[in-house]
């Protein structure tokens, strides 16, 4: 199995600047730039291979992204496409391939305007099939302005309007590669291609709006690791915890789920039955209403509990706590943790912690037990709930997510899922996973409910913190997405449809047809 690392700017910059050094001391003079345009070219006519007329727009802005949009331009002028160059900004081209390409283009213009064309200002009469957006790179600071956002907000209203394709060069114009948080106005692109190595921003946040269909080209550079990674099906599928023909339900473990205040019992029903879906030994469900039913009606397998003494089983392997628990599940989650059983964290227990000084003290104090194998706990905050454990604001969380879910992680050592496009599944060691799948139909109630009943199940069948978090998160998402495939989404996707799915998934191996993410 092979991970799909993902690189900080700062890291990129140093590889890059390994393989010039590289090369300059064995008097090679490729140029990263050159070999970057013309693979910038190659997609743009693979992306038009189907269209009758390639008439593409090329965006150049000022930088190094300018260089690589003008060595695509006189790439895809020499490959017969009719090409127009909108030039933004005062041109300084430092690499010697955008010099000569810029040169090239401007002669060609001179000898035949209607095969290359080169313009200052954008213009109305312009045929496109495909916008290729090289404004601005990976250093981008502030939002675009001036000629710059006007020229973003147009290549965007052209694309949601089926008027034409866009292609990024490297990163969408606006796009924070490390964070995935874009400025206003950013390039909405259909796909990106990205130089060197893949970046977390291309995946999480803004990222799975702005970045499209993400194409990695390394141009020759090194393959190194990273404590970063894009989620893989392969690596979601090695994790599923295996089945034994000589086995009972007791090898399989008993899920705890405790929740469900008083008008909040579904959120913590949803949990028990899509913990039920990943195949545990038992289920029991605790619930705080004192009204509670007997029994499950849509699933009698699930065993009904009082809330309170639920958390004191010492019967059970592991929990998942939180979920429509309200105020009154303070107690409880003290109880639970004298208990030494791995725990999902969730909601209500994750809002407990944030503001009762003497539960986060007892989650802080918290070591591995001698008896448990893992870290202790998954803590699952949405970015309300994570601002709320740091006590900042959630823009703030949303402005740096792979660094907002370490810092829970490494504070409570807990494993933890900052749930959002592109989940975050952080580990107090540093690592760092990004989940491709999902969708926006997963934005609506109960589904942080069913993730956490899911992850709790894995956890109890023998799976790690660290192992269940990055199954359950992927197959979650996973699961939404072939709710969408066979039509029941995005609009009205309900979290009984995602538990229904995750099942049929998890039997299969994962094996739905869905994308390795690039």
């Amino acid at each position: 199995m092979t991970s799909h690392y993902l690189f900080s700017v700062d890291v990129i910059r140093q590889i890059e600047e390994a393989y010039v050094a590289q090369l300059a001391a064995k008097n090679l003079k490729n140029s990263l730039m050159q070999l970057a345009g013309e693979a910038v070219a190659k997609h743009a006519l693979a992306m038009l291979k189907k269209s009758k007329t390639k008439n593409i727009l090329v965006l150049a802005g000022p930088g190094n992204n300018g260089g690589d949009a003008w060595v695509a331009a006189n790439q895809l002028r020499m490959g017969k496409a009719n090409v127009t160059v909108l030039s933004l900004g005062e041109q300084t081209l430092g690499d010697g391939a955008a010099k000569k390409a810029f040169e090239e283009f401007h002669a060609a213009q001179a000898s035949d305007s209607n095969i290359s064309n080169i313009i200052k200002a954008w213009q109305k009469q312009i045929k496109i099939d495909l916008i290729v957006d090289g404004l601005f790179g990976v250093g981008l600071t502030r939002a675009p302005s001036g000629a710059f956002a006007d020229a973003i907000v147009v290549a965007n209203r052209l694309r949601a309007n089926k008027v034409c394709l866009v292609l990024a060069i490297d990163i969408p114009s606006g796009l924070n590669a490390n964070t995935g948080q874009a400025f206003e106005p950013s390039i909405a692109a259909d796909e990106t291609i990205t130089f060197i190595a893949d970046k977390p921003g291309l995946h999480t946040a803004d990222g799975r709006d702005n970045a499209g269909n993400v194409i990695v080209r390394t141009l020759g550079t090194a393959s190194l690791e990273s404590k970063i990674s894009l989620l893989q099906q392969t690596e979601a599928a090695n994790l599923i915890p295996p089945r034994r023909q000589n086995s009972h339900k007791g090898s399989y473990g008993n899920v705890g789920i405790i929740g469900g205040a008083e008008g909040m019992a579904g959120a913590a029903v949803l949990a028990a039955r899509a913990a039920l879906s990943m195949g545990p030994g038992k289920v029991f469900l605790g619930l705080f209403d004192k009204d509670r039913p007997a029994y499950d009606v849509l699933n009698p397998e699930i065993m009904l509990r009082d809330a309170r003494e639920l958390a004191k089983d010492d019967t059970m392997t592991a929990f998942a706590i939180g979920m429509g628990a309200g105020e009154t599940g303070m107690a409880s989650i003290m109880s639970l943790l004298t208990l030494n059983k791995p725990i999902v964290v969730d909601a209500d227990a994750l809002n407990a912690v944030a503001s009762n000084p003497s539960i986060r003290a007892a989650f802080q104090a918290k070591k591995i037990e001698s008896s448990l194998p893992t870290l202790p706990f998954i803590f699952t905050p949405h970015p309300g709930e994570a601002a709320r454990l740091l006590d900042i604001k959630t823009a703030d969380i949303q402005a740096d997510r792979l660094n907002s879910a370490l810092k829970i992680a490494q504070l409570f050592n807990a494993v933890t899922v900052l749930k959002g496009a592109g989940s975050i599944i952080a580990h107090p060691d540093g690592r760092i996973a990004i989940n491709p799948t999902g969708n926006p139909g997963m934005a609506s109630g109960g589904m942080g409910d069913a993730l956490s009943g899911m992850l709790a199940a894995l956890l109890a069948m023998g799976c790690t913190t660290w192992d269940a978090a990055r199954l359950g998160v992927y197959l979650h998402g996973a699961a939404g997405d072939a709710a969408c495939h066979h039509g029941m989404g995005p609009h009205g996707l309900t979290a009984s449809d995602v538990i229904f799915e995750a099942r049929g998934l998890l039997n299969s191996g994962l094996d739905a047809g869905h994308d390795e993410g690039t």
